[in-house]
């Protein structure tokens, strides 16, 4: 019984086999179009994403733009020893993971109530109005907002600082002030992204089968109660894995917002690892070092995002692939 039990699998194996490989002939002869449609974005990722990967090797060469990549000294792994060496990298790296954070934490907790308050509103004109005018911000780039944020926070004659000093407060130099700084890329960043994520939310909220706040009405649950007991249990799901994939950017505290809004005086606070290597690469002409500085902070992002899928596939069963 066993050798044909054996048997019967060795025959099952190649059949299956066959007919995977029918089904992937069959799905390419009938959908040949939308694979042809792909063909754009592939050859944009692999001239754009894949071919510069080859200036890795910069971070293990004295690297002389004027020499190339064949010409250039190599010194091995002395740019990453000098990376732990280097007394501004501790600090900067310090600067992403607070930043980071606390974009993080805000940019969950914000969308998670708003979504859960509007879905309380039973106007649904005000309802879409609402959602709109909250998702209108993410649109807009970081350039066009740096500049907006530049003028309402101006210590001289912004409009954030005439209700300050309206108040009987001080001028608050948002931009200039390390402490301020940061809370300022949090709030800022906070408020042009909830919108997006309160999406997500609303999208939770629309799976639940309306007849559980039916039969919590009948047992006499309030509003207070049915939020409580049904649409936050139902929205956990979602924030866990919204979290644990957040934390494979945790070393990507925003480029964008940061180089539009920083400056000299909050280097200590505000320089992150992004905008460090813009400097060091780019304005100071170190190529070498901030390639290093670079590749060491894809490969522990590397490593986080490969975790936070593990976490999020244990923790609420999400799988990406």
């Amino acid at each position: 019984m066993g050798d044909v039990g054996v048997k019967e699998h060795t025959l099952e194996t190649p059949r299956k086999g066959r007919a995977i490989k029918a089904r992937q002939r069959w799905n390419m002869q009938r959908n040949w179009s939308l694979h042809l449609m792909l063909v754009p974005a592939v050859l944009l990722a692999i001239v754009f994403q894949y071919i510069p990967m080859g200036g890795i090797v910069i971070a293990f060469q004295d690297f002389k733009p004027y020499l190339g990549f064949t010409e250039s000294k190599w010194v091995g792994w002395d740019n990453f020893k000098y990376l732990f060496l280097y007394p501004d990298v501790g600090q900067v790296i310090w600067n992403t993971l607070v930043i980071a954070f606390f974009k993080i934490i805000a940019g969950l907790i914000a969308p998670f109530l708003f979504a859960i308050l509007l879905n309380e509103v039973r106007l649904s004109a005000f309802k879409r109005v609402s959602q709109t005018l909250v998702y209108l911000p993410h649109f807009l780039s970081w350039v066009i907002l740096g500049g907006i944020l530049l003028d309402i926070l101006s210590p001289q004659g912004g409009m954030v600082n005439k209700l300050v000093v309206a108040l009987g407060g001080d001028p608050i130099f948002f931009l200039g002030d390390g402490t301020w700084f940061r809370i300022t890329l949090i709030v800022s960043d906070v408020w042009k992204e909830f919108g997006f994520g309160t999406i997500v939310f609303l999208a939770s909220l629309s799976g639940i089968n309306p007849a559980l706040y039916e039969a919590a009405e009948v047992d006499g649950a309030n509003r207070f109660k049915q939020t409580l007991h049904i649409t936050i249990p139902a929205l956990m799901p979602i924030t866990i894995v919204l979290m644990t994939l957040s934390i494979g950017n945790i070393l990507n505290a925003g480029f964008d917002q940061v180089f539009n809004l920083y400056n000299p005086l909050v280097y200590d606070k505000g320089d992150i690892i992004d905008t460090f290597v813009y400097r060091l690469g780019i304005l100071n002409g170190k190529m070498s070092f901030a390639t290093a500085v670079g590749l060491f902070k894809s490969v522990v992002a590397t490593i986080l995002i490969v975790i936070s899928y593990r976490m999020a596939y244990k923790l609420a069963n999400y799988r990406v692939f």
